[in-house]
């Protein structure tokens, strides 16, 4: 199965949100799954193992997308509530299955071997859009403009500074700037699903009532 593994240190259990990151080819983010409550574990776990979560390129699309039994987007939880870590690649073993482990800077190796690119080049960012995503969808009718616009709107997904922010603020507090860039990109997020959902269920149009003036007969 993708996107699972466990830190070699101290075979902590993790989901691999980006395998590599932009201008870091040998750091990953990744979530310990232990650490989040139980209903977003059980969200989490059954969403990688859906179609779309072993379709994807990197999790963190269909994370940008999905939402936890109380509504919020996954990605973005993730990251406000300091799910998100960066890690050396070399310190991550991906386990596909109970018996095989893999060093994650070695498959990001054997991957850019195959593809005929270097590893700095698998990173996702918004000029560089993974492979799989140019050739098939990996979330359900992702080749749709809204839906397209929905994830590149998506607060913390590949292109935005808040998909790495705990990348370079791991040991700083979270400023007023912090937060005024996301509460920009959750904005964002809201209009376009307001957006969606407009498109799916026209909102009905209000009715006034024009009370007529009295008139007085001299």
């Amino acid at each position: 199965m993708k996107h699972v593994g466990k830190m070699k240190n101290n075979s902590a259990k993790i989901a691999v949100a980006y395998r590599t990151l932009p201008n870091e080819p040998y750091s990953a983010l990744v979530v310990g799954t232990n650490g989040l409550p139980d209903s977003h574990h059980d969200s989490l776990m059954s969403l990688i193992e859906s179609d779309s979560g072993q379709q994807a390129y990197e999790l963190a699309e269909v994370l940008a997308t999905r939402r936890f039994p109380d509504g919020t987007v996954m990605l973005a939880y993730l990251h406000t509530n300091g799910h998100l870590k960066k890690v050396p690649t070399n310190l991550v073993l991906m386990t596909p299955n109970s018996s095989t482990q893999i060093p994650l800077d070695q498959l990001n190796e054997l991957i850019a071997k195959d593809k005929g690119v270097e590893v700095k080049d698998l990173a996702l960012n918004e000029e560089n859009k993974s492979p799989e995503t140019k050739k098939q969808a990996s979330v359900p009718n992702s080749d749709s403009e809204e839906n397209k616009k929905l994830v590149a709107e998506a607060p913390f997904h590949p292109g935005y500074e808040g998909a790495v922010i705990e990348t370079s603020k791991q040991d700083g507090p979270v400023t007023a700037s912090d937060l005024r860039s996301m509460a920009d990109k959750l904005f964002k997020e809201a209009q376009a699903l307001r957006r969606k959902a407009d498109e799916m269920e026209p909102p009905k149009a209000k009715t006034t009532k024009v009370k007529k003036a009295a008139t007085v007969n001299e």
